[in-house]
């Protein structure tokens, strides 16, 4: 039997399942977290480790948006399962991300504009704040853009979120890179080096879903 939007009851129940996985996690890494003896309780503002965590987790709630979209209005198993798997890992690390920015004493969102602790700034970008800041990431899908796939179906519907979330991982992929580099944090390098490989790895099956599907991807993000 299925239930609303024809989602069956086991997926259904999958789905609740994952979620109450990622909260029981972020209590985890939490926990974690705050018992590591040389965690230092507030961070500079300007800092690697901060910085990655208030870009990052925003970064990565919009991918969690178009996995939601993906998971409810894709009819193909594979972009349901790809969705599922997007929107619970990066729900996951966002919350524990937000969660250390509580415990560094430091707002979710940047106060000076996004991007401001990397060596170099992406060269399209204008520098935002708060909420402005994250909707010019590198990689992140323009209003415009997301209501076109809430309004597609079909294979245009999959083939378009699969090209919107390759791009959306490239343009994450040079933060990962220099917070497994240059953060502070030892748990924060290694949670950046984590999404670095696992959204390799995801480009790389969605690069192949798009050719099976007669695409191409759309130009990374500058």
């Amino acid at each position: 039997m299925t239930g609303e939007r024809g989602v069956s009851r086991p997926l259904k129940f999958v789905l609740a399942a994952g979620v109450l996985l990622a909260v029981g996690l972020l209590i985890a890494a939490g926990v974690f977290f705050v018992a590591t003896p040389d965690r230092v309780a507030a961070k500079a503002a300007d800092s690697v480790d901060v910085g990655f965590a208030q870009d990052m987790s925003a970064h990565h709630l919009q991918g969690v948006q178009m996995a939601n979209i993906a998971r409810e209005r894709s009819g193909d198993p594979a972009i349901r399962q790809l969705a599922f798997d997007v929107e619970t890992s990066q729900l996951e690390q966002a919350g524990r991300m937000k969660g250390w920015l509580g415990l560094w004493n430091q707002p979710e969102l940047p106060l000076g504009g996004y991007m401001t602790w990397m060596r170099q700034m992406p060269s399209h970008g204008q520098h935002g704040q708060g909420a402005q800041a994250a909707a010019v990431m590198p990689g992140m899908a323009s209003a415009e853009e997301l209501a076109k796939l809430r309004g597609s179906a079909g294979t245009e519907f999959d083939t378009f979120f699969l090209q919107l979330m390759v791009r959306h991982h490239q343009g994450g992929a040079p933060m990962m890179s220099e917070a497994a580099e240059r953060a502070e944090q030892p748990q924060v390098r290694n949670l950046a080096q984590q999404m670095l490989n696992a959204q390799s790895t995801e480009i790389e099956v969605m690069n192949q879903m798009l050719a099976e599907r007669g695409a191409k991807p759309l130009p990374a993000p500058n």
